[in-house]
């Protein structure tokens, strides 16, 4: 969500009494999700009603849960798994849950294509960390936003809500710190997402889960506007070095917040040390 937009609907909150504000974010989701779903590629059985019933599911999960991104980000992510030929191999994974509002909104479009979805996550916050974050090149502030413990969705709170908005039957959670679980998965990955705020944290996920994903896969993240994880994404000696290739072409890279790698067809990774 750009500075702009959030500062406009605090300024709409401001101005409207509270059942007008529920109504005019009951629409704003409505529409919004209405409109992005149909831009979804093509998929077998999904038809217009059930395009529009996919949109309401959205619409009411950002309704009803706490959701740090905005629809579009969540739109990009699903039409780049349901492109996908239905032959490649590969889970979707899920690195940072928060509140589960993400995760349930992934789910339904796993279940669609018969996927399962890994959900990594502390379900702790954001670990403890010294990280100098300051201004995102979107202009908003992010000074301290970071700090240890900030975006705690527990793992009940996480399920409860993938139960009554999502798929949960698609899901699977992987608890604790990224650095001591995702050494231990090896399975093929055909399209990850990425909202881990910390420099520390995205190399981690770019260690473990890149090598992972099949080619032609995609990866996503969501913190592209913020300058150190720009700088982990940029580092070519971070990729020879540690994930173990050369640096694949990164749509956005320094432009814009969402990033995007489509890993190249016959790219080869060594196995993180």
């Amino acid at each position: 969500m750009s500075a702009f937009t959030k500062k406009l609907k605090r300024t709409i909150g401001r101005a409207l009494p509270g059942p007008l504000y529920d109504v005019a974010r009951f629409l704003y989701n409505h529409v919004t999700s209405a409109k992005l779903i149909f831009s979804l590629p093509p998929v077998p059985g999904l038809t217009f009603g059930k395009r529009l019933a996919f949109a309401r599911r959205l619409a009411r999960i950002s309704q009803n849960v706490l959701c740090p991104h905005n629809q579009s980000q969540i739109i990009a992510f699903l039409s780049a798994f349901l492109a996908l030929p239905p032959e490649k191999e590969g889970c979707i994974v899920e690195a940072g849950s928060y509140k589960g509002g993400s995760t349930a909104k992934f789910s339904i479009g796993a279940r669609m294509v018969n996927r399962q979805l890994v959900a990594f996550d502390s379900f702790e916050g954001l670990p403890e960390n010294l990280e100098p974050h300051e201004k995102s090149i979107l202009g908003h502030s992010i000074e301290n936003a970071f700090e240890g413990g900030r975006f705690c969705g527990t793992l009940e709170e996480v399920k409860a809500n993938v139960s009554k908005y999502g798929e949960p039957d698609v899901c699977r959670y992987i608890q604790g710190w990224f650095d001591e679980t995702m050494p231990d998965f090896s399975e093929k990955i055909c399209a990850a997402y990425v909202d881990v705020d910390l420099a520390s944290s995205t190399k981690t996920c770019l260690k473990y889960l890149y090598p992972l994903l099949i080619p032609g896969g995609v990866l996503v993240s969501q913190d592209g506007d913020f300058p150190l994880v720009i700088e982990v994404f940029d580092d070519d000696e971070f990729w020879e070095n540690e994930v173990g290739c050369k640096k694949p072409h990164i749509e956005g890279l320094g432009s814009r917040k969402l990033l995007k790698i489509v890993k190249p067809v016959g790219q080869e990774d060594k196995a993180p040390a």
